[in-house]
This record gives structure tokens, sequence and C-alpha cells, in this order.
């Protein structure tokens, strides 16, 4: 289940100002192109370096005899493939692509791993095999396909993975098998339906596989594919009713299967199915959270997983053979998982040890190891392996936020709905403080109180609050919350933002006259739709490759994806429908925009497509409306260059400075560039 969640960023005009002459320049070799956007002062270069020269150590699974491992970071541009061999050890570099390493996946009883990458950000990830002791990498898909989800059987013999290569639409599932020195690709389940095959994990005896059909967020299917026959089982999801459903893992005797999910409950539980009799077990009856990171050792005497609780990952110890469990407090508060939660566990092959990659609101993503004792249930000490450099920053002084449930503009059983929200404050401010809100993608994501050094600056050189919400339609709260915006319900979650300045505007410490707002992706949308409908509340936006049109969206959205995404926004193709998302897309509705607009946009983005900024931002330019606009155009769906990342972070600083603070704490920042 963890890999598929692998299937699961000098001239100052208001906004009033009559549209001028673009100013251009490039940076960053030519590679970054910037409008409208004034030089960057030196000395502000210079004094926000510490808070862009930090990094993180995800882990990446086990070598083979169990002793070291591998882990991911950045010692250049990008993150690349490194090996430790005990804890606190030196990182050894293993790869030196220009591109970073995306997925990892160990081969069992080999020195070797299958990695992917993509080119420029464009998301079309090829399969590649990497040899321990020669040190190179040979390519084992086709160059042309979108390849993703690498799952091995347990005897390194062969990886099954999820790829587009059939007709590059489709997300079928291919195989891979291993002979000697030759190797044979064939396909062994095709995606008929536009919905999304994955390959989660095979059998002790790798006859059977374990795959994900994904359709939606709200809606996904768990099914048993026998390799020899070809035969597809349905083990759950079948019904009308909407239910989520994930394979975790067969059982170490291979008669019964984990799975989790939500069927007839609001919150995913751990399951076990016998596939002889069909009978289920719900294993986590007591946990009232999303149950995810499912993982056994690999002689099926030890499981872990972990509970989603408010955001904050909680890690539970699993006994297969009695069904019991019980929750490890030896970590810190924080995320349990590379990537804000996702993956990163597993036991090493002895099934002694188990590591993890966590992030907490102090420290960025390192790998710990956790000593387990002789009794499943059983743990000794939690162990350090990576002391990820921060740039020299004393994170003692770093500042954690507070969970809050502010009333939104519905009700549930005569109350007002409450929405949460992570709140961090600045210290020592005079007066009310500044404020950015900071807007999840997804939008089935969900913010997670994680380490963000992009945060910790706004808070301590520019003094501003920051608060992420988890406006209805984000993941962690339940199917119904997350299904709160789906189709004609969409600018519902909008609404909520508007609740949020309400609720900014009754604390004493905030500022409700200085208020922007700031998101990716579908938290990009949030952001030009806040502007549409806020304009005369907020100081500042920025929209970072966010959808501004759903209609063109859904039209130019890569094909293997298309279809997903209309089950979350509707199907522009019903007259209905398409007449309703024109009429709340934020292109349509730019005379309502009156807010100073930062466009962030990566020029391969195959998710939202560069079109979806260039028309924005020309909409506004039209409309009288200043932008600054940044394209990156060796990136994709976020920037993950460092050189386009930090003059990102520096120009957004600059940005807030000048629209969001007042005079006294512009000239502050400004004192520090000179």
């Amino acid at each position: 289940m963890k890999k598929w969640h692998h299937l699961l960023s000098v001239i100052f005009i208001g906004t009033a100002a009559v549209a001028s002459a673009v100013e251009t320049r490039t940076e960053n070799n030519g590679q970054l192109l910037l409008e409208d956007i004034p030089p960057i002062p030196q000395n502000l270069v210079e004094e926000l370096n510490r808070y862009q020269n930090v990094r993180s150590a995800s882990f990446r699974g086990w070598d083979m005899d169990g002793t070291g491992m591998y882990i991911s970071t950045r010692f250049g541009e990008v993150e690349q493939l490194h090996k430790v061999e005990h804890a606190g050890g030196v990182r050894r570099q293993l790869t030196f692509f220009e591109e970073p390493i995306n997925e990892v996946a160990t081969r069992p009883q080999h020195r070797q791993l299958a990695y992917t990458m993509d080119a420029g950000g464009n998301e079309y990830a090829q399969v590649f095999l990497f040899d321990r002791v020669s040190g190179k990498s040979e390519r084992l898909s086709d160059g042309k396909s979108r390849n993703s989800v690498l799952t091995w059987n347990k005897q390194g013999s062969a990886l099954a993975y999820q790829s587009t290569r059939r007709d590059g639409r489709a997300n079928d599932i291919w195989l891979t098998t291993f002979v000697g020195n030759k190797k044979t690709d064939r396909l062994i389940l095709k995606s008929e339906d536009g919905s999304w095959w994955g390959p989660i994990s095979f059998s002790q005896s790798g006859s059977q596989l374990l795959v994900l059909q994904y359709v939606s967020s709200t809606r996904s299917k768990v099914h048993l594919l026998d390799l020899d026959s070809g035969e597809v089982t349905l083990l759950a999801g079948d019904g009308e009713e909407d239910s989520r459903n994930f394979p975790a893992g067969f059982s170490y005797d291979d008669r019964s299967v984990f799975l989790v999910s939500d069927k007839g409950n609001e919150f995913t539980r751990l399951i076990r199915k016998d596939l002889a009799s069909g009978d289920e077990k719900v294993i986590t009856t007591d946990i009232p959270w999303d149950i995810s990171n499912f993982t056994l050792s690999d002689d099926g005497r030890r499981g872990a997983f972990v509970a989603n609780e408010n955001g904050v990952s909680a890690l539970y110890l699993y006994d297969p053979r009695s069904d019991r469990y019980r929750r490890e407090d030896s970590l810190p508060i924080g995320v349990i998982g590379s990537n804000g939660g996702i993956g990163g566990m597993q036991f090493n092959p002895r099934g002694d040890k188990l590591a993890m990659s966590l992030n907490t609101p102090r420290t960025p993503t390192d790998t710990f190891v956790l000593a387990l004792g002789r009794r499943p249930l059983s743990s000794n000490n939690l162990n350090r392996w990576t002391f990820s450099e921060v740039g020299g920053l004393n994170t003692e002084q770093f500042i954690e936020p507070e969970l809050v449930h502010y009333p939104t503009f519905d009700k549930v059983e005569d109350e007002p709905r409450k929405i949460p929200a992570f709140v961090y404050k600045p210290r020592n401010t005079k007066g009310p403080a500044p404020v950015i809100i900071s807007i999840h993608g997804g939008p089935e994501g969900q913010y997670r109180p994680t380490f963000s050094s992009q945060y910790q600056l706004w808070l301590q050189k520019l003094g501003a609050a920051v608060i992420a919400p988890n406006v209805r339609g984000s993941a962690g709260y339940g199917k119904s919350y997350l299904a709160m915006d789906n189709g004609y319900k969409r600018e519902d979650s909008v609404k909520d933002i508007g609740a949020l300045l309400d609720w900014i505007a009754t604390q004493p410490d905030l500022d409700a006259e200085r208020v922007a707002v700031f998101g990716g992706s579908y938290g990009g949308y949030m952001v030009l739709a806040s502007s549409v409908h806020y304009s005369d509340r907020l100081k500042a936006a920025v929209d970072i490759v966010g959808i501004s049109n759903f209609v063109t969206f859904l039209t130019n959205t890569k094909s293997y994806r298309r279809d997903l995404r209309r089950v979350e926004y509707g199907d522009e193709r019903d007259p209905e429908m398409r007449a309703f998302l024109e009429n709340i897309s934020p292109s349509n509705n730019v005379e309502d925009i009156q807010v100073p607009m930062f466009v962030v946009q990566g020029q391969n983005d195959p998710r939202v497509p560069v079109t979806e900024a260039e028309q924005i931002v020309a909409a506004l330019r039209e409309n009288g409306n200043r932008v600054w606009y940044m394209n990156a155009l060796n990136e994709g769906h976020g920037y993950r260059k460092k050189e386009n990342s930090d003059v990102f972070t520096q120009a957004t600083a600059l940005f807030f400075a000048e629209h969001l603070l007042g005079e006294t704490q512009k000239e502050k920042l400004t004192s520090i560039a000179q």
C-alpha cells in the first residue's frame, strides 16, 4: 500500500495600474524566465541563504544483508541515491544524475535496486536497474511511456510496475522477468476504463499479485491477479457504495491478505481477509483514524502500521499471529514517511529493526531505526541514522504550530462545522501580525505539521503568521469530509477560506487587514478562486502551478490522468457540468481579481499544463493588472532543482515584503538587503 501512495511547488505596481510593457529577464543559464519580477538584492539573497540550504535524508530501503541502507538526499542541485552503513555514518553517493531520483525498490537477494527518473519534471519516468557492484544503470522501460509503482517479487526474479507503454494513455500493469542476463517484458493486466492499476505485493511464491484499481479519491478496489492463468479476482470494493480499499500484503503462509478499507466506516481500518473462505476480520476496531504504511517482516513474525491522528503519525507495532498491536511511544511528534507521510517504512531482512523516514516541525526528514525486542510487540531503542544539515539554523528556535478548529458557513447537527487548521505565530511582534494562508494541493491532500524552512523564514524574517487549513475535501478526516467538495460543491471549499478570513478578524494578535494567500496545484486554484471572491480582504496572492480554468485543464492535462480528474471535478463533456465549470473558473472572472498576483509555473508540467498559467497571466494583464510571472523551462509540477527553488523563495519573500507588510516591516526587510 505504501508504494501506491507513492501514486499518490525593481518595479512595484498595484493591481489598479494600467498594464504596460512586460519586463522580462532570464536566470539559471536561461532556464528560468521572469516577467515583471524585480531583481533580487544580493544582500537579501545572502540573508535568506541559510533557509535555502536545508537537506533531508529519506529512507529508500535496506541493502541485501540488512547491515546498511539506501537513502536519498541532495548534495548538489537534486536528490540522488546514497548508501549509509551505520547510524550516524557517512552518506556515500551512488548516483550522479542531473535529474532527481524518484521511486526506489531494492531487489531481494541481489545487490541491485530499481529506480525511476524522468526528464525536466515531465513525469514520464523511466525504470532503471542499478548495480551496486559496478555502479552502472540499465534502462528497463521503453524510454517513452510513463512508469511507476515498482514492486519486486520475493525472489528478486520479477519486477511489476504501472506503465502507459501499451497506448500512451492507459495505466496498465507490466512485468519484467529476469533469467540470467536476459529479461522479458509482458503486459499482465490492462486498464480498459481509465482507472489506474498498480501492483502492490507479490505472494510468497510469486505466483499471485495484489493490485490496486484506483478510480478516485473516494473509490478504489483491490484485486488478486493470478500470474499463471491471468485470472483477476475482486477482493474489496464491490457494490454501489463508494469505499476506499488498498492492498497491504500477503500473510506469510499466503492464506490471507491484509487490506486497508473504509467500507462501512468513515476511516480506513486494517483488515485480514481469508482467501479460501472470504471471511474478513477488522483488526483496528478502536482506532478512529486512517490507517496507512502497513508493512510486514520477511519472516511474517512482525508487522507495523501508522495511524494519521489529526495530521500527526502514530506508530503501532503489530503481531500477525495474534492480531494484537500496541502504540510505540518512543517517537517524537511528527510525520512518518518521505514526502510528508508516504511510504518510507520497512523491516530489515532479519526482522529485528524497523527503518523509517521521520519529519517533525523542527527537523527535516531524516532516517530513524527502531531496534526491536524478542517478542513481536517489544522494542528497545530508537536510533537516528542520518543528521541532515539545516543551513546553520538553530532549529530549537523554530516555531511549532497550534492546531485550531474554526467555524465555517454550514452546520453539523445545528452546530457550525469546524475546519481544522495549523497556526504558526511569530514571536515578539509589535501589534497584530500579518497572515499568510497556505493552502495544500490535491484537493484530496492534507496539510500535516512537517518541517518547513520557508514557513520559518516567513515567521522570522517577515514577522508573518502562517495558517495552513485543511478545508473540506482534505484527506485524513473521514470519507464524508473527503467528498464534500466534489462536482457542483467545488466552491464550498473556497467558502471555507472566507470563513477563515472571518476567524482571523476575531484574533487580536492577527491582522485581518494584511492577509495573503499562497498555494500550489489545486491550492493554486484555491488562491485564484479566493482572489475572485475575497480580493477586498487580501493584500497578495501566490499561485503555483494552479488550475485557472477547469475546462481547459481537463482538456489539456495528460490523457493518462484525465478520467481520474473528471471524477473529482466533474466531466466537462456534459453540457450542464461544462457550463458550471466555466462559470466558476478564475480565468473567466478576472474582473473580480483586484489583488497583486505572483504566478509560478514549470514548462513541462503534465498535470496542470503551462497553458493554465499563461492564460491567467494574459487575462489579468489585459484587465490592467500587473503580474509577477516565473516559469522554469526545466521543471514540471513544482520545482525540484535547487537553483530554481532558491530564486522562487527569494522572489516570494520580496513579493510579500512589497504587498503584504506595512511600511515599517517593509523597510526593515529592505534594510536587510542593503
